[in-house]
């Protein structure tokens, strides 16, 4: 199975960027749907965005034009490049991963789960 750490979290300011990385191993991205997720205490935690492995990507409408999930199979590497950042995007952003196709975006349906990297827009 597949292991997955995050990074890249940080404090900023409205308006800024950030770039969150996920290192997999264990195994090939490819192989998996590749999706980020975030939550906020007492809050359900939501769909972020999502990627095949042929590079086909969706995103939740909230993100959607800010955001932008991409991975490098050669390195196993997803990211998730955030550009003019809102307080509101402020949460734990979690890299998930489930073996096959992307259906739907519940985080029921993801298997493996990173530590999670907090993001945090003033």
């Amino acid at each position: 199975h597949v292991q997955l750490v995050e990074s890249g979290g940080d404090s900023v300011q409205a308006g800024g960027s950030l770039r969150l990385s996920c290192v997999a191993s264990g195994d090939t991205i490819g192989r998996y749907c590749m999706g980020w997720f975030r939550q906020i205490p007492d809050k359900e935690r939501e769909a972020v965005a999502g990627i095949e492995s042929d590079g086909s990507t969706s995103y939740a409408s909230s993100v959607k034009g800010r955001f932008t999930i991409s991975q490098d199979s050669a390195k196993n590497i997803l990211y998730l490049q955030m550009r003019s950042l809102r307080p509101e995007d402020t949460a734990m952003y979690y890299c998930a991963a489930r073996w096959g196709l992307c259906r739907g975006d519940s985080p029921s349906a993801f298997t493996f789960w990173g530590q999670g990297t907090q993001v945090t827009v003033s």
